[in-house]
């Protein structure tokens, strides 16, 4: 019975929503699939083309008997369709020639004298002459709908044991109008906002209306990371980025050194005559789409494009990628983007029966107003991130402003997750995810979260074993104060150890936070060189369980802080901060942070007592965040960094040993490449002004741990290099698999390359080698020349594993240097 009503269930589906549904493959006279034929509703714009298996699937909203196959060297064939859903046709096509008049391309489509080519070039001569470039200003109403979907549903999934009592959840099953695949929906977010723009000013603000989704308000790292995975782009450019990857536009400039183009019909679309050209890739494994579009006779402008990224390309996790773009003709010369769709499915394999997630976004754009214009303060002003009203309107509101209906099924997933919420073994399923995902264990009556789970468990040669164990207060995630704290014991050395942090946002909109903590613990310093302010935080050399050589450079720390940070523009960050530390060697018979005191019995100490303040600039333009508590999270990492920050030492306040100054600049630049990867570079440099003792000096971050650290050196021991005086810069490229996706035995495998550059120089003051010498360790810096390393990676082993070859390029005379080493990751990228 179950069974029958899960077919019932899914054929009810599937018959409602369109009126003519069409899939299956075509193949020649031999069986074998044709990719990229045409496969059309006759004396319509409504088609689309077979992927590389020869398969299809084409749904219309109205009513067709008839199917036209084509493709250029064979002859067409049409098909009678019986019924308005037609499922697994075979079409077979004949090799042939039906029109004379018409030059034959087969396979690779030739670069010059063909007719597509000629049309391009004018489209690329006018592509900034049309839409709201050819307008000083503009405004615009967008709609922007986001939606999570389980895939392939089948009654076999159904009658999964997991599901049990939350059966209701299958009566939305739905039918998806690109893959033909079942699918369940889960989870939507609607938005509605106004948009302004100046092309003079080069300005844009995007002004949040409305916000609406089902069930999971608190949710917004979700929806903040499918829109930076889905960032707007625009056909026209060269490349389009998704997924952080650089797909080739069809409509690029470069193009043709990737795709076959064919001019295979025109035709009017909405009273403007177009021209159709089909594209597809010239090889396997590029970032590269395939599909048609039409553009206008006249202006060159693209009135309809559809995009598919190749089931070949290098992506991880994204089995399709389907982008569709409408757009309205304003006059006889302005055509505005009016409808974009863009869907991927998410899975872990790539075969055509494997289950996923399908994510969807629909952009709607609507009411365009032009040559308005705005002072700059209107779109440099400051707004509250939060407005409780933006994210409680009523139903009235959005009848009056969606600018695309919901369907039946989807006005029906708010209610099923609001029910769904009640059950509770999906509360549990649920809870068991969020704490795998935030590594924390909510406890809801007392609003505390305990964790990280994943600190838990350490290891290092001061402390032994060591475990841990904290927590944090959690009512919300935009809480406008959090403390947090933890306790640790090594089962070693016998101590416990402890830390305690609290903010508090005082303006929200200026983000004025005020913090403080404190922290006594087992570091391994010297493994950034940048100061970090982060009372709580923990380097990952601390507790590595295994480790190149003796990790036996540990220091006992205890650090008190208090600092005030405000934000007076969005993403330049201005803090003040004071922080005293005590610190000793915590393996003093290994490791000592001796230095010459003459006021000490013996003349040495081996205790250092500092008191500091600094000043920082933080500047991070184009980093997007989610929240707007006192604290946030990064949903993009592709944004640059410039860091300055300037540290007075005080001798003599709270019995502080030292008067010192530091300086220390950082800054860091992503690039995407265009087709040839991404590169990441960085930048450092400071100097101390002043004699102060190892343990206040700069060291040269080493690596002894297994793992790949990027800004580290991997060939360097803790402590190798000390300086005062630093200049760094690394430099990392990944080819994301252009090179290998050309060798024949290693294409299929999706690995990708990876190249990295990292040198340093710096000098240490005798003053300050002559300060700790009672160490005993030799203090030298990279000054004679410049130390450098370079490195090989292949990445996406398996999909997740990364490994690096590294060398050392010089100082391979000093003693333990190590010349050679490997370290890797697992990495879930796409």
């Amino acid at each position: 019975m179950k069974y029958i009503l899960s077919l019932f269930i899914i054929f009810f589906s599937i018959t409602v929503a369109a009126q003519t549904k069409v899939s299956g493959i075509v193949v020649d006279s031999e069986g074998i699939e044709i990719p990229y034929a045409n496969v059309m509703f006759p004396n319509s714009s409504e088609g689309t083309i077979t992927n590389e298996e020869g398969r299809f699937y084409l749904e219309s909203d109205s009513t067709y008997d008839i199917l036209s196959v084509t493709l250029i060297g064979y002859a067409s064939e049409e098909i009678k369709l019986e019924k308005k859903v037609n499922y697994d046709l075979k079409v077979v096509l004949n090799e042939g020639e039906e029109l004379d008049e018409v030059v034959l391309y087969v396979g690779k489509q030739p670069k010059k004298g063909n007719p597509a080519i000629e049309i391009l070039k004018k489209v690329w001569a006018k592509k900034r002459q049309n839409g709201i470039y050819l307008f000083d200003q503009y405004k615009y109403d967008k709609y922007e709908k986001i939606e999570f979907d389980f895939n392939t549903i089948d009654s076999a999934f159904m009658s999964k044991n997991i599901f049990k009592g939350m059966e209701f959840i299958f009566d939305q099953v739905d039918t998806s109008n690109v893959t033909g695949k079942t699918y369940l929906p889960i989870f939507i977010n609607e938005a509605v906002s106004e948009v302004y723009g100046d092309n003079k000013m080069n300005e844009k603000v995007e002004r949040l209306v409305g916000n609406k989704n089902s069930g999971f308000n608190t949710n917004q790292s979700v929806i903040s990371f499918v829109k930076d995975l889905y960032a707007d782009y625009n056909i026209y450019n060269n490349y389009i980025k998704l997924f952080n990857k650089s797909f080739v536009s069809p409509l690029s400039k470069t193009g043709v050194d990737v795709y076959n183009y064919v001019l295979t019909d025109s035709s009017y679309v909405d009273n403007k005559w177009c021209y159709n050209i089909v594209y597809y890739p010239r090889r396997k494994n590029e970032m590269t789409f395939k599909g048609n579009f039409w553009v206008n006779d006249t202006t060159f402008a693209v009135k309809d494009i559809n995009m598919q990224v190749s089931k070949s390309a290098n992506v991880n996790w994204v089995k399709e990628l389907y982008i569709e773009q409408e757009f309205e003709v304003l006059s006889d010369s302005v055509f505005l983007l009016k409808r974009d769709y863009l869907l991927s499915d998410f899975s872990l394999r790539k075969k055509e029966e494997s289950r996923g997630l399908y994510g969807k976004r629909t952009t709607v754009y609507n009411n365009y107003e032009f040559d308005k214009e705005k002072p700059k303060s209107f779109y440099n002003k400051r707004v509250d991130p939060y407005n409780e009203l933006i994210y409680n309107r009523d139903s009235t509101f959005w009848d009056q402003n969606r600018l695309e209906s919901l369907n039946d099924d989807e006005k029906g997933v708010y209610k099923m997750l609001d029910t769904l919420k009640t059950v509770p073994k999906f509360k549990r399923l649920y809870d068991l995810t969020t704490i795998l995902v935030s590594g924390y264990v909510e406890i809801p009556k007392l609003n505390l979260d305990f964790g990280p789970i994943y600190s838990s468990f350490g290891y290092n040669e001061a402390e032994g074993i060591r475990l841990r164990a904290g927590g944090r207060t959690y009512f919300g995630p935009n809480d406008p104060w959090r403390l947090q704290g933890y306790t640790a014991y090594g089962f070693k050395d016998k101590k416990f150890k402890y830390g305690f942090s609290g903010k508090w946002l005082l303006d929200r909109k200026n983000r004025l936070i005020i913090s403080g903590g404190t922290r006594r613990d087992v570091e391994q310093l010297g493994t950034s060189l940048t100061s970090s302010s982060d009372v709580l935080g923990r380097s990952f050399a601390s507790s590595a369980i295994f480790t190149a050589g003796s990790n036996n450079t540990l220091t006992d720390l205890n650090l008190t802080t208090f600092g005030i940070e405000y934000e007076p523009v969005k993403n330049l960050v201005l803090k003040t901060e004071t922080n005293f530390r005590t610190l000793r060697s915590a393996l003093p018979e290994d490791f000592n942070l001796d230095y010459v005191d003459p006021d000490a019995p013996g003349g040495i100490s081996s205790e250092t007592k500092q008191y500091d303040v600094n000043v920082s600039l933080d500047f991070t333009p184009g980093r997007k965040t989610t929240g707007y508590g006192v604290e946030r999270s990064n949903v993009n990492s592709n944004f640059a960094r410039l860091y300055l920050v300037y540290t007075a030492g005080l001798k003599g306040f709270l019995e502080s040993d030292f008067n010192y100054e530091k300086l220390q600049f950082y800054y860091r630049q992503p690039f995407q490449l265009g087709g040839i990867g991404r590169t990441i570079t960085t930048v450092e440099a400071g100097k101390t002004f002043g004699e102060v003792p190892l343990s206040l000096l700069s060291p040269i971050p080493g690596n002894q741990t297994y793992f790949s650290i990027f800004n580290t050196f991997p060939n360097l021991n803790f402590y190798e290099f000390v300086t005062d005086t630093y200049v760094s810069g690394q430099i990392e490229h990944n080819f994301n698999g252009r090179l290998f996706s050309k060798i024949p035995f290693l294409k299929k495998l999706d690995l990708r390359e990876i190249v990295g550059l990292r040198a340093v120089w710096g000098e240490i003051s005798d003053a300050n080698i002559a300060l700790s010498a009672p160490a005993g360790a030799i203090l030298r810096a990279p000054t004679d020349e410049v130390y450098y390393e370079y490195s090989f990676g292949i990445a996406n082993i398996f999909k997740i594993i990364r490994i690096d070859f590294n060398f050392r390029g010089n100082y391979l005379d000093i003693p333990d240097a190590r010349p050679f080493s490997i370290t890797g990751n697992l990495e879930f990228v796409f």
